[in-house]
């Protein structure tokens, strides 16, 4: 039996049908599997990019964390340092047998001058200075007139210094009654992060920052241009303490800061004066006096001792030679009775407070 001619024409058709059918088949096979291809390709992408960057901030943090120990064993060397010659000054003896600083100036038996002493050791570089706790103002022992004093001499105007003086003293005292313009716990249970006031002695300096008035700019001090030129207001931070063992100011140690907070004079000519100091051999109140424009029968007298540090604070630094970012270190020390023993007061493991230079 024979096929039509029309027969014929639908069997080709319906091959070319289903060939074309297979093709369409096979390149929808081929696109699915470009595409997974092009997934897998991603997401290896991805996994070698997190990979990479995992791996880079892992280095990074090991480099960190070796700068900063190495640099911190730099610090606590300073510090020893930094004692041995505390000890051989106090006890009259040159410390000869130690390498010379890089940076050590002329008159460096001068512990107490305010400056740094810096020395190069094993590929890094360490340096130390000291502060005398007594050439600053005893914060738990100041009174009313002390505190107007000082924030009259720092520019603080009215209402703020009425606001600071009976905080600071409603800090302090034992009793929840508030001053004119103190706060006691009713003001500081009111803010959006409540506490309580302290009602006894400041633990740091930095407690300051929680009492009513103090910002950030009275606490660190702040330098702004006038028409004048640059104006530079003393932070509180550069005047106060809490460790010195006495009520008034050691003026053989006193910075131009805490000079310019007591006496009114401008930080300029306090800086003067320190400088002027830093150059006597022999720092005797005689000598000291007439740099400052006094005379031992002046009233001005009555708010400083002149007088060998007993507590200071000894500020060390640390860091590789190739590391911005220096490790620090800070501790209170106590010169005892008994001769060539110092008590360690406090010891910060890790100072990061601001340091100025």
């Amino acid at each position: 039996m024979g096929l039509s001619d029309h027969d014929d024409g639908s069997c080709s058709m319906n091959m070319l049908a289903k060939i074309k059918r297979g093709r369409s088949k096979i390149s929808n096979e081929q696109g699915v599997a470009l595409l997974l291809v092009l997934w897998i390709f991603i997401f290896l992408f991805v996994v070698a990019f997190n990979f990479s960057n995992s791996v880079r901030d892992e280095a990074e943090a090991a480099h960190r964390f070796s700068e900063d120990t190495q640099g911190y064993y730099l610090a606590v060397a300073g510090f020893q340092r930094g004692m041995y010659e505390y000890l051989a000054q106090s006890q009259g003896k040159p410390a000869q047998q130690q390498p010379r600083p890089v940076q050590q100036k002329d008159n460096a038996a001068d512990l107490f001058d305010g400056s740094w002493r810096e020395e190069e050791l094993g590929g890094g570089v360490s340096r130390v200075r000291f502060i005398d706790e007594g050439g600053k103002i005893n914060l738990n022992r100041a009174d009313e007139n002390l505190l107007r004093r000082i924030f009259t001499n720092l520019k603080i105007d009215e209402p703020l210094k009425s606001i600071l003086v009976d905080s600071i003293l409603d800090w302090i005292d034992a009793d929840d009654l508030h001053r004119t313009n103190g706060a006691e716990n009713d003001y500081y249970q009111s803010l959006s992060t409540p506490y309580t006031a302290k009602n006894g002695p400041f633990d740091s300096v930095e407690e300051l920052l929680w009492v009513r008035g103090v910002t950030p700019e009275i606490f660190f001090g702040s330098s702004q241009e006038t028409a004048a030129g640059s104006e530079t207001r003393v932070g509180l931070r550069q005047i106060f303490t809490i460790d010195s063992p006495i009520d008034r100011v050691n003026l053989r140690t006193a910075s131009a800061e805490v000079i310019h907070a007591l006496m009114g004079i401008s930080l300029r000519k306090s800086r003067e004066f320190v400088e002027e100091r830093k150059k006597l051999s022999d720092k005797t109140i005689n000598d000291i006096l007439p740099l400052l424009g006094l005379t031992t029968t002046d009233p001005a007298l009555q708010m400083f001792v002149f007088t060998n540090p007993s507590v200071i604070t000894v500020q060390a630094e640390g860091r590789q030679k190739d590391s911005r970012v220096p490790r620090r270190v800070k501790a209170v020390v106590r010169a005892t009775a008994a001769a060539g023993r110092l008590e360690l007061v406090r010891w910060i493991d890790r100072d990061d407070m601001p340091v100025q230079d």
